[in-house]
């Protein structure tokens, strides 16, 4: 495999982002239609709120939340199971030459995010903050 001479660190490519942006915008899309056989996958209502792919483009991992944060572990179980099914489906709307295989894990921005504005709000941090 060849290096790319632009490219040095080891953040993703121009192309991983995008096909992961498309693959996200895919599976988005397929889970919000109901497009699997799944009554159980059709009854949540599931964020992906990122997909990132291998460098070969061989395996996309998304990263996925149920609305509300209820059920995380169940999400997970249910997507893995109709893996295939959701393969397929967005194989179809991708026009890429290979689907790529799909992982799913929870996504933690949010809790990121809570814990930085909880950290942010104590008041140690307030005070050094205001005095600066």
């Amino acid at each position: 495999m060849a290096k790319n001479k632009f490219h040095d660190g080891p953040g993703p490519s121009q192309r991983q982002l995008r096909v992961g942006e498309l693959i996200r915008r895919s599976l988005s899309e397929v889970l919000a239609r109901g497009d699997v056989h799944d009554p159980e996958l059709n009854r949540m209502s599931i964020t992906v709120g990122e997909v990132r792919t291998s460098p070969d483009l061989k395996i996309a991992t998304a990263y996925v939340l149920p609305l509300g944060g209820q059920g995380q572990e169940d999400v997970l179980k249910l997507l893995s199971r109709n893996k295939s099914e959701l393969r397929r489906a967005m194989g179809k709307k991708l026009g890429l030459k290979f689907t790529p295989d799909l992982r799913f894990q929870l996504d933690q921005t949010f809790d990121q995010m809570d814990e930085t504005r909880r950290m942010l709000n104590q008041d140690s941090v307030r005070r050094d903050l205001d005095g600066a």
